[in-house]
């Protein structure tokens, strides 16, 4: 039985993760993490999430001798924190936070040196396919079509664009040989003038209780081809780090994406 600790347990995708965790064979929650200070210290983990009481209390310390994998969908100053803490104590993790930058991706790429990781801002499998298809879309059209990415989310998503946005971009840029930091060009206003062809668009949108709208525009004259994914449930996302802690109680060390997990590509 793989033991697994969630951080942010109280948050929307800690509700998911520990109902996905009571859902999975060979998974058993046995430490649910939130910050000191959370009114839902010392709840029950279960009970919290809509379900039966598990007698996992929400806790403010991780006990490394409760658990072999952490899960982490928090933010990037916390999941620093706990890569640090999983390095300590030679802990496999998954994360799942968005918004990290260039500093920390490099810290998680250290620390594959050591513990096994899989790193990826959108765990659904779908979402994953999709990387796939634009990667073969990029690479058939070329340079022959302007590229447009929107996303859509809830009204309380803190950063923009969206990690899964911003994968989608790195994916096409790569495929293509561009920079992303280059060639990025999130939202206009006024007069802007022609579009330039190696230009990747962006735009955002924050509403309501969007899950989560992904979608990339290749146009070219005369045709426009559409790749798009459409989150309802997040549950999607709850089940595919399951899923990827299932992948990685095999592997020793690395730092690893779902494309991995899938085996796609």
């Amino acid at each position: 039985m793989t033991r697994i600790a969630i951080a942010g347990a109280a948050g929307r995708m800690g509700k998911n993760l520990i109902t996905a965790c009571s859902e999975a064979d060979a998974m058993q929650l046995t430490q649910a993490l939130e910050w000191e200070g959370s009114p839902s210290l010392g709840s029950d983990s279960g009970v919290l999430a809509g379900l039966e009481p598990n007698q996992v209390p929400i806790s403010a310390q991780l006990d490394p001798d409760t658990f072999d994998i952490l899960i982490d969908f928090t933010r990037p100053e916390a999941t620093a924190q706990h890569v640090e803490f999983a390095l300590e104590h030679g802990k496999k993790m998954v994360i799942g936070t968005t918004g990290c930058d260039a500093g920390l991706e490099q810290k998680l790429a250290d620390a594959g040196q050591e513990i096994a990781i899989v790193y990826a801002p959108n765990m659904s499998v779908g979402v994953n396919l999709c990387l796939e298809l634009l990667q073969i879309a990029a690479a058939v059209l070329g340079d022959s079509v302007d590229i447009e990415i929107s996303e859509a989310h809830h009204r309380h998503k803190l950063d923009a664009p969206s990690g899964t946005a911003l994968q989608m971009g790195q994916v096409i840029a790569a495929t293509l040989g561009r920079d992303l930091d280059e060639c990025a060009v999130y939202g206009r206003q006024g007069q802007t003038g022609a579009r330039a062809r190696d230009t990747i668009g962006f735009s955002t949108i924050r509403a309501g209780d969007i899950v989560g709208d992904h979608s990339v525009l290749f146009a070219a004259a005369g045709e426009r081809i559409e790749i798009s994914h459409k989150a309802s449930d997040r549950m999607i996302y709850a089940r595919g780090a399951l899923r990827a802690c299932h992948w990685i109680g095999s592997q020793e060390k690395g730092l690893f994406a779902m494309r991995d997990v899938l085996q796609l590509g």
